[in-house]
């Protein structure tokens, strides 16, 4: 059964609680699929009035805060250990390649990792965790934290929602052939200008080559 369809059959209060839980646990460390749940609980607001949106990313923002703090003060008294533990345990996200990419992130980036770590699916796993282990301090820590999980989940809620409102009005006033149409004429549209784009960039390439100069005696 796909995400949304199962989520239809859930009580709202139900999904405000499973989306706060599922996006903590994802903050604290735990590789689940926050995002897909968020997005679908969120579409699904949209095309259901007994969930609240502004509930909704508020409950997904708590999450992302909490887990993240959790997840920070775990790592702080674990260390070292404990990625070596997650590596194990799940060493398709925490390998040392994985490990190794968001540390050199934290080192160039600092807190702003911490930030903009909720906006990518690898860092996202690994900011409150890593954080600690690296012993960032927390009130840098706990800035990035608190402004990067309201605007990734809050934002995420809001612009998904307010999608679905505009596909679910167009497509009353549309039918089904006239939307097929118009994808098929914008992936024409694209592919033609991808061509175009891929010819201008070669045509520079076999001018610049260097005539042959003419041996002299």
């Amino acid at each position: 059964m796909h995400v949304q369809e199962w989520l239809e059959t859930v009580p709202a209060v139900s999904i405000y609680a499973l989306v706060g839980v599922v996006i903590g646990l994802e903050s604290l460390g735990i590789p689940l699929p926050g995002e897909i749940i968020l997005v679908s609980s969120a579409l699904l607001a949209s095309q259901h009035g007994e969930i609240d949106p502004f509930v909704l990313g508020a409950c997904a923002s708590a999450g992302a805060i909490i887990g993240d703090s959790i997840g920070y003060a775990i790592g702080r008294r674990g260390g070292r250990p404990l990625l070596t533990w997650l590596g194990g345990k799940f060493p398709k996200h925490f390998s040392e390649g994985h490990i190794a990419t968001a540390e050199r992130s934290f080192e160039k980036w600092g807190m702003w990792a911490v930030f903009f770590g909720r906006f990518v699916a690898l860092l996202r796993i690994f900011a409150g965790p890593l954080a600690g282990v690296l012993r960032m301090p927390y009130w840098k820590f706990a800035i990035a934290n608190v402004f990067g999980g309201i605007l990734w989940a809050g934002g995420t809620t809001a612009v998904i929602y307010y999608v679905g409102v505009v596909a679910e009005a167009w497509l009353k006033r549309f039918s089904w052939l006239g939307l097929v149409a118009a994808v098929l004429f914008g992936l024409g549209s694209f592919l033609i200008l991808k061509r175009k784009a891929k010819k201008a960039q070669s045509r520079p390439s076999t001018a610049a080559e260097p005539e042959p100069v003419p041996a002299t005696d």
